[in-house]
């Protein structure tokens, strides 16, 4: 596996984010516990948190949560032995009463299945994820004096767009037919959502919801079966980029630096009870136009391919899905990359460029 901390790319990245303009102070001396830690966006997040308390002594401790101590301490190598730095086994699908933990000042839900061979082969899973373990985390936050508790939504919860919008807002409410396989993650996403209002009425919490777009970079899982994963995959190792539908969908895409970015500024300066899109036009773009980019970035060529039973299944079924990023560029978020310039510099971290 290759060692992220010894690029000088993804320290700049981890750098930058640590540096952009946020009420940091509302972290100093505090503890933090996510779950979802060593996924794409969870690992960025710890490691930009881990470099501010480095670089600029922010003091702001972090728990990694997972069922893996091993696969943890690999991802997190750079900070084994800081004390600023724990890892506590939890299976958010099972209640978590978390000992030996204190206090957790924020709590972020980020753990989910998340891309589509899991939704085709772990459809339980990836329901109880969002729900089950969702509510397990609220009370785990309840019981350990959280200030602020942030659930990973997507923009699944959109569904299909009805024609009426090019740009999908906070507010708006799409098709799913919630009678299928598929509609397991989007509905339960939403069924989450719908838990962290109910939790804020009922139980007092401050709950803010940051709904990510499709989400990139060199903190990517190897494992990830999403079609951008898999084209960056293939441009990797040199090879042809297989497109295993026509290509016509069109989402809103963002670099893991900028959605980290959008997570934290939500964080520390969203509103209690709003959700937000992290989202920028700059990123959006057609499935084909896509793969495209990655083939030309490595001289290569894009060809078509029948999807597997197996992958079809996991597919989404929205075919333009454009976010409004609207409302937190109000709380001053800018992303740093469109989708041409963080696909490149992917490719350059991951391919030791």
């Amino acid at each position: 596996m290759m060692n992220l901390y010894d690029n000088p790319l993804y320290r700049e990245d981890l750098e930058a984010a640590g540096q952009l303009p946020l009420p940091w102070e509302k972290l100093a001396g505090k503890t933090l516990a996510l779950t979802g830690a060593t996924g794409l966006l969870g690992s960025f997040l710890v490691d930009t948190l881990m470099e501010k308390n480095r670089k600029d002594g922010l003091g702001c401790t972090v728990i990694a949560l997972g069922r893996s101590r091993e696969r943890a301490m690999t991802r997190f190598c750079a900070w084994e032995g800081d004390p600023l730095f724990r890892f506590a086994t939890c299976d958010v699908n099972e209640p978590f009463a978390g000992e030996g933990i204190d206090r957790a000042d924020f709590v972020l839900h980020l753990a989910s299945n998340t891309h589509p061979l899991q939704y085709a082969t772990d459809p339980i899973g990836t329901i109880t994820a969002n729900i089950l373990g969702l509510r397990h985390m609220l009370d785990f936050a309840l019981a350990h004096g959280c200030g602020r508790f942030a659930f990973a939504s997507s923009n699944e919860v959109y569904g299909e767009n009805r024609g009426d919008a090019e740009f999908f807002d906070e507010d708006y409410c799409g098709y799913i037919n919630c009678n299928t396989l598929r509609a397991g993650y989007p509905e339960s996403k939403r069924c989450g959502e719908a838990l962290c209002q109910a939790y804020r009425q009922q139980k007092g919490m401050d709950i803010v919801i940051p709904r990510f777009t499709r989400s990139y970079g060199p903190t990517m899982l190897m494992s990830d079966s999403k079609a951008i994963s898999q084209f960056i995959k293939k441009a990797l190792a040199g090879e042809e980029i297989v497109l295993k539908s026509a290509g016509t969908q069109f989402y809103s895409y963002t670099y893991v630096a900028d959605a980290v970015g959008g997570l934290l500024t939500i964080l520390l300066k969203g509103t209690d009870g709003e959700a937000y899109n992290i989202a920028d036009e700059k990123s959006d773009i057609t499935l084909r136009e896509l793969a495209g980019t990655l083939a030309g970035l490595r001289g290569r060529k894009v060809v078509f391919e029948l999807p597997d039973s197996t992958e079809a299944a996991g597919y989404s079924k929205a075919t333009k899905a454009r976010l409004s990023g609207d409302k937190l560029k109000a709380l001053g978020w800018r992303p740093e990359y469109d989708i041409r310039s963080g696909l490149e510099r992917t490719l350059r971290i991951l391919g030791h460029e």
